[in-house]
């Protein structure tokens, strides 16, 4: 049947897609439960990117400039408490509180810059294997769709052969139509995919970004020692034993920590 008919035919749709598994075979089946794989993957990653996605949201940077002008007035555990549930589900808004008091109670730097890299890797973690399975389809799909059509043409070649060379040549262009099928439903499941990864690929580096770039400015505060002594926080107690660093030693310091943070996390 020419592949003008096969598409303008009034048949039924399940036989239709009956016709095609029979013309591509098992590798059509394949190509089919692959196929649907990816859909269920992008709408998981979907869902997840709205709800669990870091992001920088209003609240969010209106605190950021509050922690750059008075870092003392910032109380990070009651800021937990007043944002809701939805709020909550940011990665983004649990790593800038666990940064800022840990920099209130001055606990070591370089403790607070490894655990803060760390967590800014995990908080990204849930979204590679979603990634990883739509790459993986958008370059196996039309691997899978050549596959059928070598099948298929061996097939055509091994019926010319068994007829002695006596098929004509509507029977061995029947058989190669029938093996280029396979190639077709494999290129139309794999460009859509492949454009989808380098969407969501170019998506996870712009929040990766957003990420880094706030923790840094956080991180930064740190650097003035005389931020967190005029007025404590209500919920950390001022430290009286803590010792002052030389100006020097400090600015090289916390300008290793964004270096190492930006390393880490990048």
């Amino acid at each position: 049947m020419p592949d003008i008919a096969l598409l303008h035919t009034t048949e039924p749709l399940g036989h239709l897609v009956s016709r095609l598994f029979a013309m591509g075979g098992p590798v059509m089946m394949a190509l089919v439960v692959i196929a649907m794989t990816g859909v269920i993957t992008f709408v998981y990653l979907m869902l997840l990117g709205i709800f669990y996605a870091p992001r920088l949201t209003s609240r969010l940077k209106k605190i950021m400039t509050i922690w750059q002008q008075t870092p003392a007035r910032v109380n990070p555990r009651e800021l937990q408490l007043r944002v809701g549930t939805y709020g909550r589900l940011n990665p983004l808004l649990r790593l800038v509180t666990s940064t800022m008091l840990a920099c209130q109670q001055r606990r070591d730097r370089e403790q607070i810059r490894k655990t803060v890299a760390l967590d800014a890797q995990q908080a990204l973690e849930p979204f590679e294997a979603p990634l990883k399975i739509i790459e993986v389809i958008a370059a196996l799909a039309p691997l899978l769709g050549l596959l059928g059509t070598v099948m298929g043409m061996i097939e055509a070649f091994s019926t010319m052969a068994a007829a002695e060379g006596r098929a004509n040549a509507t029977q061995l262009s029947g058989g190669i139509y029938e093996a280029l099928t396979t190639t077709a439903a494999g290129l139309v499941i794999a460009i859509p995919f492949a454009a989808i990864a380098a969407w969501i690929e170019f998506r996870l580096r712009r929040i990766h970004q957003t990420v880094n770039y706030t923790l840094i400015t956080v991180l930064s505060v740190a650097d003035s020692e005389e931020a967190f002594v005029s007025e404590p926080p209500s919920s950390v107690s001022p430290q009286t034993n803590s010792v002052q660093e030389d100006p020097g030693t400090a600015n090289e310091t916390a300008r290793y920590d964004r270096q190492g943070l930006a390393h880490a996390t990048g």
